[in-house]
């Protein structure tokens, strides 16, 4: 079955079992009429100057109700400890279609129509208060509410938001008091002040001979060379699914009756389904692993980030390698093997390399970090389906660990490791 059919199939049972024949066609058109613009898109380019977290201090914010980011100022360095609490009431005006609706920081209880909207925190309240640490571009924004207890994960500038859409923000009127209480300061250390994660450096064990073990290419079922193996992960399973989850990434389903049932369990529970399958590709002769997504809601058919990952036979000092081909789909073209229809993926690969390397060096479970240059790099190549994509041939490499920093600096394998690759 072809992607589109899967989706014809897969929106079938959800119309016919969930009850999404609730959505009506006027709010699908109000969606596509206005639509939102990515939480990406409308948060600052680049942080105004800004001031070290104090110890024992308290700020207060005003977070208006026409926000949906807003620059708390505050930079913070891994493993600070801090309490976030809110009050006041945000009310949407009413319409012609529903009554005008106060909500406190909790927001409001997600119904029906939230599926096709596009919120920072997917399935937090609509409308509740939300934070995010670092840039928009690869920070994971999480739910606050009522109050969090909060330790940052890695260095970085504090965001408070608003879980709504811009077109809502333009007409709400209220606000929220946000109190920042910052505990403990975080690691004095100078890497704790890296924002966004480690700083590249070597890392032991990632030499020369391991890379030229590693394949440049997987391949489809009938061997055509595809994508670039571009991020390689240093951990135990535990830790690969671990950071991704943090970051983000949701692991996609298996089959087409895995979707059916993931993506009707996701509406029952007004969840947006993000989990749409990826097609089988192969390294060391045989299928990946894992597939991961980091999509958003309603474009996930069209539009996502997503990778796949193979457990390698290499170890670092007794720690497994695993090779990650990631690529962003941005829209449809010809499948050149057979003239189908299939993903087309952004020529410029390494942004995607990129974007896995900083969604998860920003959950704090990436202890080391670097870019490396194999003897034989590839820069330039065709997918198995025949779209071009170039590289500047560098491969991410992450050495992971079981838990962000907090109060003392955390120890890893790869701190002492001898390769077992040469």
């Amino acid at each position: 079955m072809n992607r589109f059919g899967f989706l014809r199939l897969f929106c079938l049972a959800v119309l016919l079992v969930c009850g999404i024949v609730l959505l009506s066609s006027a709010a699908l058109a109000q969606q596509s009429s206005s639509p939102s613009a990515s939480p990406q898109a409308i948060a600052p380019a680049a942080p105004a100057s800004g001031a070290p977290a104090e110890a024992g201090k308290t700020y207060s914010f005003t977070l208006k109700s026409t926000d949906q980011w807003m620059d708390t100022k505050i930079d913070f360095h891994a493993g600070a400890q801090i309490e976030i609490s809110a009050t006041g009431t945000v009310t949407y005006p009413a319409t012609d279609k529903k009554p005008a609706q106060d909500f406190g920081p909790a927001g409001l209880t997600r119904n029906w129509l939230d599926l096709i909207h596009q919120y920072p925190v997917p399935d937090a309240g609509h409308g509740e208060v939300i934070g995010r640490l670092g840039s928009a571009d690869y920070a994971q924004p999480f739910a606050v509410g009522e109050s969090l207890t909060y330790s940052t994960p890695v260095a970085g500038r504090l965001y408070l938001g608003i879980n709504q859409r811009m077109n809502e923000a333009s007409s709400a009127t209220g606000s929220f008091t946000v109190k920042v209480s910052v505990k403990d300061i975080g690691l004095a250390t100078a890497s704790a002040a890296v924002s966004g994660g480690p700083a590249d450096a070597p890392i032991a064990g990632v030499t020369p001979a391991l890379l030229a073990k590693i394949p440049r290419r997987v391949s489809d079922q009938q061997g055509n060379p595809g994508d670039m193996v571009n991020v390689l992960l240093i951990g135990t399973q535990d830790q690969v699914l671990k950071t991704f989850a943090a970051s983000g990434w949701v692991q996609v389903d298996r089959s087409v009756s895995d979707a059916i049932l993931a993506g009707l369990v996701d509406s029952l529970e007004k969840k947006d389904y993000l989990t749409m399958p990826m097609s089988t590709l192969y390294l060391f002769n045989r299928p990946q692993d894992y597939g991961f997504a980091h999509a958003e809601p309603v474009k996930v058919v069209m539009s996502r980030n997503h990778l796949r990952v193979w457990k390698s036979p290499y170890e670092i000092n007794g720690v497994p390698v695993w090779c990650i081909a990631a690529t962003h789909d941005i829209g449809f073209e010809r499948d050149q093997r057979n003239n189908s229809v299939t993903h087309k993926i952004d020529p410029a690969i390494d942004g995607e390399r990129e974007f896995v390397d900083n969604t998860l060096s920003a959950t704090g479970l990436v202890a080391e970090r670097d870019h490396v240059t194999p003897a034989d790099p590839l820069t330039t190549a065709k997918t198995a389906t025949g779209g071009e994509f170039h590289s500047d041939g560098r491969i991410v490499v992450l050495f992971l660990r079981d838990a962000p920093p907090s109060g003392a600096p955390a120890t890893t394998a790869a701190s002492s490791a001898t390769s077992s690759s040469n």
